[in-house]
């Protein structure tokens, strides 16, 4: 039934930004067509020291970046020409394509001085036969995101289908993303349309089959399984799954079905054949050169 439980690692995006990186996992590179998640905060951030976090932009192909805050806000900027805020309950979907750069910046003093920064953000792999679409970018607000309330339950449907219900949010293959906030005790069961199916404890703890599940911690299932999740606290969780789309090469902050694909993505990035952001193109993230790594071994990835 349980097939893997991976513990978050603590990982490093830029100066003063740490995050706690789930997938990938040596054991598990996806769950579906998610092929990346991490979790930032929650930190409360002194306005004084808010540009040391910022994402200056970086590039990206063949995936879609998945932006939901919990607390704060952040300002997106890609090279579509797009600047946008996000603020918590909002879903920020950024699909690359052939080749996107963009920024994430933490720009508002007063909204750094009054709240807690908490972000989720997750990359999901596109089909072969999107993998050079046009990039795209798309702000959905919390009225396109449908909820759901139950005994001890509140869920937000972020993206795909799930439980019967369905959204605005376009997505490229089969999957399910959700925000589900419990209240101890709550009884709770996977979405049993997808065959790959996870979640991951943001707070709180879970128990699974008699055994207890602290935050920091992603629960993989196997295809056919029915587990019956009880939050033994107060708990929050982020549920993804989908249809898995095959094997996908991922590089710093490029995922491709193709290894060439992927060298000519350095290339691109190192020639300036993927554009800065019209509105943020002042400084950049440089390819990485960490000779150190063994052989395959991916740098740290940017945010998003």
């Amino acid at each position: 039934m349980l097939d893997l439980v991976i513990e978050a690692r603590k990982a490093s995006i830029g100066p003063g930004m740490h995050v706690q990186r789930i997938l990938p996992f040596r054991k598990r590179r996806m769950v579906g067509p998610f092929i990346f998640m991490d979790h930032a905060g929650p930190v409360t951030i002194a306005p004084q020291a808010a540009q040391s976090m910022d994402v200056l932009p970086h590039p990206h192909i063949g995936l879609s970046t998945v932006s939901y805050l919990l607390g704060g806000q952040v300002t997106h900027r890609d090279s579509t020409g797009v600047q946008q805020i996000i603020r918590p309950g909002e879903v920020n979907w950024m699909t690359a394509g052939r080749g996107i750069a963009h920024s994430e910046r933490f720009e508002d003093p007063a909204v750094l001085a009054q709240s807690t920064l908490e972000m989720i953000q997750t990359w999901v792999a596109l089909p072969e036969k999107d993998e050079e679409s046009a990039p795209t970018f798309t702000n959905y607000q919390p009225e396109h995101l449908p909820t759901y309330t139950d005994t001890g339950v509140w869920m937000r449907l972020i993206a795909g289908e799930a439980y019967g219900l369905k959204n605005e949010v376009k997505t490229h293959s089969p999957l399910c993303y959700i925000h589900a906030v419990l209240e101890a005790g709550a009884r709770f069961g996977l979405p049993p349309e997808h065959s790959e199916r996870g979640f991951y404890i943001v707070t709180g703890s879970v128990e699974v089959a008699g055994h207890t599940y602290e935050a920091g911690r992603m629960l993989v299932f196997n295809k056919g399984a029915d587990p019956v999740l009880v939050a033994t606290k107060p708990t929050t969780l982020m549920l993804l799954g989908g249809e898995p789309l095959g094997e996908r090469f991922i590089w710093w902050n490029f995922v491709s079905s193709r290894k060439e694909r992927i060298e000519q993505a350095k290339a691109d990035w190192e020639q300036g054949r993927i554009l800065l952001p019209p509105n943020d193109n002042q400084e950049f993230v440089p390819l990485p050169q960490d000779r150190s790594r063994p052989a395959g071994s991916p740098p740290p990835q940017a945010l998003s």
